[in-house]
């Protein structure tokens, strides 16, 4: 087992895991934030995703032991005070239905507005890719990062 440190959504958190158990796991299993889903363990969908040190990153594929020192941001650290306007836009635009997509694509949206408050669909179709639905066909995931209303 390692002891592992980071900050978890501004939270300094430590976590005593094997140094290639997947954050993933660690993220639920240890520290109870289970928004961050996990839908084919195998990097291929994006429902795991998460943000260290800034970057948008496939969870299940990160060893526990990479993310010593990182700071990490998941979908229950996307909302302060008021939902983020990405959350605001998918509830307004119906960008969820089952739910097993919605917090990998909400970190995807939210990453590519941080950089790109005004992306063209071919932007958000490219930042989006690596996040698979079955329920919606984009559609409506695209309408609602095309239409979030901090812009």
């Amino acid at each position: 087992m390692a002891d592992i440190r980071f900050t978890v959504n501004g939270v300094d958190r430590r976590a005593a895991a094997h140094p290639m158990a997947r954050l993933l796991d660690v993220l639920r299993e240890e520290l109870a934030l289970t928004g961050t889903k996990e839908g084919c363990g195998e990097g291929e969908c994006g429902a795991c995703a998460v943000w260290i040190d800034g970057a948008l990153v496939n969870s299940c594929l990160v060893p526990a032991i990479q993310v010593d020192g990182a700071d990490i941001r998941t979908v229950e650290g996307l909302a302060g005070e008021t939902l983020h306007p990405i959350q605001g836009a998918f509830l307004a635009h119906g960008g969820a239905q089952c739910g097993i997509c919605t917090p990998g694509m909400l970190m995807a949206a939210a990453r590519l507005l941080a950089d790109n408050p005004l992306p063209t669909d071919e932007q958000i179709r490219e930042a989006l890719a690596g996040n698979l639905c079955r329920c919606t066909g984009y559609m409506r995931i695209f309408e609602a990062v095309r239409r979030v209303e901090s812009k």
